[in-house]
């Protein structure tokens, strides 16, 4: 009357756990933050729906925190949880066409997301405008990733995107 245990073990073993974009809408803290829908679509490639736990573990892991190996190998492959690739996190949420540049309408976008009405249309316009301005080192009115790393080297990455699950 029982299937062998083989037989059910394969069958578990096949079994993926999935996320949906509305799994992650309903964690309220990304439904309060006002990045929570391009954090979503962060997790989300090219308008996917759903997410595998694999997936969803790889993504996570760019938050861990960095730890410096003095003993570490030089050719191994980058970490998941590198600076660069906390930038490249950080990069794509501005970037929402992911044509490799912040526009100017995706920087205000995201500026008016973040300050809503804590300023008026001028001062955001003027805020983004003073923004391309210091981050777009050659000029095309536009932040490349390349320029948008330069803009953050002085900036603690490694502590500001990690997230510290156990302490």
């Amino acid at each position: 009357p029982f299937a062998p245990l083989s037989t059910i073990q394969d069958k578990l073993s096949r079994l993926a756990l999935f996320f949906s974009r509305e799994d992650f809408q309903r964690i309220g803290e990304l439904a309060v933050n006002p990045l929570g829908d391009r954090i979503i679509n962060a997790f989300f490639p090219d308008d996917k729906q759903s997410l595998d736990f694999r997936s969803f573990i790889r993504i996570l892991a760019c938050f861990r925190p960095t730890v410096k190996d003095k003993y570490a190998d030089p050719n191994a492959a980058e970490p998941i949880n590198s600076r660069s690739n906390k930038l490249r996190f950080a990069f794509q949420l501005y970037d929402q066409d992911r044509d490799g540049i912040i526009s100017r309408g995706e920087l205000i976008q995201v500026l008016r997301m973040m300050l809503e009405a804590q300023v008026t249309e001028d001062q955001l316009e003027s805020i983004t405008d003073r923004t391309i301005q210091e981050a777009d080192l050659d000029g095309d009115g536009a932040i490349s990733f390349e320029e948008f790393r330069k803009s953050l080297e002085n900036i603690n990455l490694e502590h500001k995107m990690s997230i510290r699950f156990l302490q």
